[in-house]
């Protein structure tokens, strides 16, 4: 057996000879006509100084968790599991992804949910457990092949509808259309993001009086570059989207004048994929630097299907080439399962919380007040209040007609009591659970808890059908 030690590997020079390859691929990217000095100089920003950046990126996870509540562990991008090797402060790098623990203050969920188990074993059902996963540095190759490839055909897309819908206000739309065409073979021809000069040149005279609101409609149309947000990336799992939303509120309330664009989805029905999560893309650059920095915020259950996806993509790619239009169906299939999958979860929560209403009433009698107050948090990302005032409404006739009521209080309860107890139920379920388009799926109604879901979120799909 040798006794011979390893050598230990210097990080920072490993890094800094990572940051010399990345210019040097972007200056060869120059050279060849790939992309113009304009998206190199932002390219050279993102991909220089990597220790630098990865220590933002510690600042932000920092302000917002505080200390890691477990070791710090390797990810492996493969498998979509932490490797079991904990990893030293000194190991992190920005060439590795890595996954960490942490504890969200503040947790609307906590201690809410829990199971029991024999004695005095307790179980949490929920947690305030965020998990995070902190993505490596994007391979350079891949950012160049966004800017230069979908990126790109995005942004010459835009251009071209910029420009039909300017001629086209101001002329006919068969020369709008033709001059269009023309533009867009043009741009095809090479990577071109400044295109004002080649397209006024192309629109010839005669158009000179709508050449300065050309000009400004197109500044508007985002460059290809600045499209590209995530080559420094973070994915944080939740148990339930309330926690989810409360931490992007706390972000937006700790540093609002980081945060470059927030994008909520988790309500999303219009997404043919039946995608559910929430994206901010903050800036992590200094001394008026913009280092975009991409946050996924996703509940577990998710992105369990979501390796599933994964796999669907794999094969189609290793079969076709490309994402094929089945391929396209069995991913939105299994993304609808997903809903599924986290609404049951929501709903055994729900039928955990009827079951301690007993108590609740028991615990706060005398007291004016409920063991429930500020639970759920208060959400500034929800339905609109019209349609939480309608279903509200429906909900007292229910329990007014005896539709809903409550069987095992240990006192008699008023009406007005079983109205704050339903209320706050329904309440739960419209900021956890998540809408589906589908009318013809509910979770199982044989319990109070579920016949309340169903009744809840059969209403929202009413509303959002008229």
């Amino acid at each position: 057996m040798s006794n011979k030690k390893e050598t230990p590997v210097d990080i920072v020079a490993l890094v800094l000879e990572h940051d010399r390859k990345n210019l040097a691929a972007i200056d060869r990217a120059v050279a060849d006509g790939r992309i113009n000095e304009e998206a190199a100089a932002y390219l050279r920003i993102l991909y220089s100084d990597g220790m630098k950046w990865l220590r933002e990126v510690f600042y932000f996870l920092g302000r917002c968790f505080g200390a890691p509540k477990a070791p710090v562990m390797r990810y492996d991008y493969e498998t979509d599991t932490a490797i079991d090797a904990p990893m030293k402060i000194a190991d992190i790098n920005p060439l590795e992804p890595y996954l960490v623990q942490h504890r969200l203050d503040g947790d609307p969920m906590r201690n809410q949910f829990f199971a029991s188990g024999a004695g005095h074993k307790i179980f949490l059902a929920v947690s305030s457990i965020v998990t995070v996963i902190v993505g490596a540095q994007k391979n350079i190759n891949r950012s160049l092949d966004k800017i230069t490839g979908k990126y790109y055909a995005k942004y010459v897309s835009e251009v071209v509808d910029t420009v039909y819908q300017v001629i086209a206000s101001h002329d006919r739309e068969a020369s709008a259309r033709a001059i269009s065409e023309k533009i867009k073979k043009k741009l095809l021809e090479k990577y071109n993001s400044t295109p004002s000069e080649t397209i006024l040149s192309i629109i010839g005279s005669g158009h000179e009086k709508i050449a300065v609101n050309l000009v400004r409609a197109l500044d508007q149309v985002r460059r290809p570059r600045m499209r590209l947000q995530d080559v420094w990336r973070v994915k944080c799992l939740f148990d339930l989207v309330p926690q989810a939303r409360t931490f992007i509120e706390r972000v937006q309330e700790m540093m609002p004048e980081r945060i470059l664009s927030v994008r909520d989805s988790f309500y999303d029905m219009e997404n043919p994929r039946n995608y559910r999560d929430a994206k901010l893309i903050i800036n992590i650059g200094t001394d008026g630097l913009i280092v975009p920095m991409e946050i996924i915020c996703q509940v577990r259950t998710f992105f369990d299907f979501e390796q599933q996806t994964h796999k669907h993509y794999e094969i189609a790619r290793a079969t076709t080439g490309t994402k094929s239009m089945g391929v396209e169906q069995m991913v939105a299939n299994t993304h609808e399962s997903g809903v599924r999958e986290y609404n049951l979860l929501v709903c055994r929560c729900l039928e955990d919380l009827l079951e301690r209403i007993g108590w609740n009433i028991i615990y706060s009698h005398g007291l004016n007040m409920s063991l429930f107050d500020g639970f759920p948090k208060s959400c500034t990302m929800h339905y609109p209040e019209k349609m939480v005032d309608t279903i509200m409404d429906k909900l007292d006739n229910a329990i007014e007609n005896e539709v809903f009521r409550i069987d095992f209080a240990p006192a008699t309860l008023s009406q007005v009591q079983e109205a704050d107890i339903f209320h706050f139920m329904a309440r739960f379920i419209l900021v956890a659970a998540m809408p589906y388009p589908g009318g013809d799926w509910g979770v199982p109604s044989d319990t109070l808890a579920g016949k309340l879901f169903n009744f809840v979120m059969k209403e929202v799909q009413r509303y959002y059908k008229k």
